[in-house]
């Protein structure tokens, strides 16, 4: 066994691990388009989330009232440059009616940007196999 029927190995699980959560998330992004309750939420805090590998980010705590008033607070999944919001902002949300606390912000880079991104990133390493194959 040599390193590149290693690396062929680990780049297909990393490219296979994604390609899973992506359809996961795909799948639950589907869901919601078609079942899912809209809202309008608040943005009431923006918490620090220490992170070894990229050092500190913010991530927006949003909170809306559910079908039945009860607030629900959620945090964003997916940070990084541009999935910021401000503390105060209005930003439509979206949830199904068993799950509030797995509410997304309805906006595109909050549903289908993580999905495409997720999918993207899989594509690369399942590329990177077939690359580290033929050539190896």
């Amino acid at each position: 066994m040599g390193n590149g029927f290693i690396g062929v190995i680990v780049c297909g699980a990393v490219a296979v691990l994604l390609l899973a959560v992506g359809l996961r998330d795909g799948a639950l992004v589907w869901r919601l388009r078609r079942h899912g309750i809209r809202t309008w939420g608040v943005v009431v805090d923006n918490v620090r989330v220490d992170r070894r590998d990229a050092g500190p980010s913010w991530a927006p705590v949003i909170a809306f009232a559910d079908r039945r008033g009860h607030r629900v607070e959620f945090t964003i999944r997916m940070r990084g440059g541009g999935m910021g919001l401000a503390t105060g902002r209005r930003v439509p949300v979206v949830y199904l009616a068993h799950d509030p606390q797995g509410a997304r912000v309805s906006m595109w880079r909050h549903t289908v940007g993580p999905v495409v991104f997720v999918l993207l990133a899989a594509l690369v390493f399942a590329g990177t196999a077939v690359l580290i194959a033929v050539t190896a």
